[in-house]
């Protein structure tokens, strides 16, 4: 998102809560991530499409407004048990409206855009929220989705253990001189190439934020891991998804894919695995994440202890 964009997206959600139209019954008019003046009212039904946006509509307590989410929305356990609108990036407006939502909050890459266009054309607010791979960025979010929801204080109360988490985190690994270079694979198969993580990705944000470097800074986004970009790449941890190195068959079968052999971090059988929501989330667990990352990383450093 254009940074002035978000910042403006961000004050106009934050103007809404502060002179009183985010109340307990009010109506009022933010602006979102896409820079869309958008008329919301408290106390509203909602589908969340993005697994940050859900997680920080259970940490508001508001979970008994949602009546639906998406397939990323994985945490806490309770929010699979929601009907599930379907994978962010392929939604179809028709079953999200056949739910009789009030509110659709969506992560910033939802869509496709025409199926929000429809639903915001049959008369459903839709606020789309901000996702930048940073702390701020986090702090962004839970603004965005407490302003939305007409719950100010909640938010403010939210935000600020977010951001002391936060602050505590970077604390301890702002200082670090040696980061080891950190190599994420999104997905891994033995039939075609490694989903390697580039520069401007989720991935690359945690990684920064736990005192690491992102091995890969030769393109953007997710690409597939060539014999050549692993050598150059040359990292010392390889960070991976649970659920993909399970897919895969284990530590063993990872290390048995050459391109993933050919690195120092193969040889000396670094390692590195995590829930992948909760590492690349950015929602309201981004400090634990860090530090849980940040600990496998710098093993003698004294990391704080982070209450969910």
């Amino acid at each position: 998102m254009n940074p002035m964009l978000r910042a403006a997206a961000v004050l106009a959600a934050l103007l809404f809560a502060a002179t009183g139209m985010g109340g307990a019954a009010a109506a009022g008019t933010l602006v979102d991530a896409t820079g869309k003046e958008v008329t919301v009212t408290a106390n509203q039904r909602i589908v969340s499409v993005g697994g940050a946006v859900t997680e920080i509509v259970y940490a508001l307590g508001l979970e008994d407004r949602l009546l639906a989410v998406d397939s990323t929305s994985l945490h806490p356990a309770a929010a699979t048990e929601l009907p599930d609108v379907g994978y962010m990036r392929q939604l179809s407006a028709e079953p999200i409206l056949a739910l009789g939502p009030e509110v659709v909050l969506a992560i910033e890459d939802a869509g496709p855009p025409a199926a929000l266009d429809q639903i915001r054309d049959a008369g459903v607010p839709v606020v789309v929220v901000p996702d930048d791979y940073t702390p701020d960025g986090v702090l962004d979010k839970i603004d965005m989705v407490a302003a939305a929801l007409g719950v100010e204080a909640k938010g403010r109360e939210l935000r600020d253990k977010v951001a002391a988490d936060l602050a505590a985190v970077r604390q301890v690994f702002s200082a670090v001189e040696a980061r080891p270079r950190v190599l994420f694979l999104l997905a891994v198969s033995r039939s075609r190439a490694a989903m390697a993580a580039g520069s401007a990705t989720s991935a690359e944000g945690i990684i920064e934020l736990a005192g690491g470097l992102n091995a890969v800074d030769g393109f953007e986004s997710y690409r597939p891991l060539s014999p050549e970009a692993a050598v150059t790449a040359a990292p010392e941890v390889l960070l991976i998804g649970q659920r993909s190195l399970d897919l895969l068959g284990g530590r063993e079968a990872l290390l048995e894919i050459p391109e993933i052999a050919l690195t120092p971090a193969a040889r000396n059988g670094r390692i590195v695995v995590m829930d992948t929501l909760l590492l690349l989330g950015f929602g309201p667990r981004t400090a634990q994440a860090a530090a849980e990352l940040g600990r496998q990383l710098h093993p003698t450093l004294a990391v704080p202890v982070l209450s969910p």
